[in-house]
């Protein structure tokens, strides 16, 4: 059977194995990790009974592909452990932000990469992930969307630049409604709702707005469609809505997105 490995046992290496063995995509006896941190490492392999890989050469040595999910200011040190022990017959994955496969096969040699953005939902099996393959690896491009599919929402983009606009769109995305959240529940206090009340009322239509537009749109009803059928000509919806737009909430929300992109492009420099 084809055997997996991760280096770096962070929060979304722990996601992806607890995905991939929920999706029985891997054995946990397939599944290789290795970290700097011993207490991390004896907690994933205490959880999930994968199998601990002395150093990194031997487990990039030992499996068909591997997963780096190394923080991007550790990559090279982490390429570096691994060079000579990567041949063209493995599929190496990247999730590190920021970081070219260009960098990557400047140390490790022309090999298959694929190159990956995940968001942090992926830790409760809800993410969204881009996935852009070089040319080696897209004849095992469906080995990657299978993996991150295993965590949530995986899509195929066609070009490594549009990796810098995933990472401002839903790399980031999350912090951006959790920012909406925040100010809704101060708003809410502010006007006399008990804290716990608000707090509540608000994950909870967060939630609930989330689910309903992955339901319209399996019906071909749009983010606006439903804004407007709940959008009464005259009521509180459409006079809170008429303050956004004022605010220009269209542009501002534009600007956010493009800032980010742009400091995406300016880290992977």
């Amino acid at each position: 059977m084809e055997s997996i490995g991760f280096i770096g046992a962070g929060n979304m290496a722990e996601a992806l194995i607890k995905g991939i063995i929920s999706a029985k995509l891997y054995s946990p006896k397939n599944i290789f990790i290795s970290d700097i941190k011993p207490d991390r490492l004896k907690a994933i392999i205490d959880k999930y009974g994968v199998t601990p890989a002395a150093t990194n050469a031997k487990l990039s040595a030992k499996v068909d592909i591997l997963i780096l999910s190394v923080k991007p200011q550790i990559m090279a040190d982490a390429l570096k452990s691994i060079q000579g022990s990567v041949n063209h017959a493995k599929l190496v994955i990247s999730i590190a932000a920021g970081i070219k496969i260009s960098q990557i096969t400047s140390v490790l040699g022309d090999i298959p990469i694929i190159r990956v953005m995940p968001n942090t939902p992926a830790l409760i099996g809800a993410g969204a992930t881009a996935i852009f393959a070089g040319d080696k690896a897209r004849p095992m491009l469906d080995k990657a969307v299978a993996i991150f599919s295993s965590v949530g929402k995986a899509v195929v983009v066609d070009s490594e630049d549009l990796i810098d606009v995933v990472t401002a769109v839903s790399g980031s995305g999350p912090a951006y409604f959790f920012l909406l959240m925040e100010e809704m529940i101060k708003a809410a206090t502010d006007l006399g709702l008990p804290e716990q009340v608000a707090k509540d009322l608000v994950l909870q239509t967060a939630k609930g707005a989330g689910l309903l537009a992955v339901d319209g749109d399996k019906r071909g009803e749009t983010p606006a469609t439903l804004r407007q059928k709940v959008t009464s000509p005259g009521g509180t919806t459409e006079a809170a809505l008429k303050i956004f737009s004022d605010g220009n909430i269209g542009a501002l929300i534009a600007s956010a997105i493009k800032h980010a992109r742009d400091r995406s492009v300016e880290l992977s420099r």
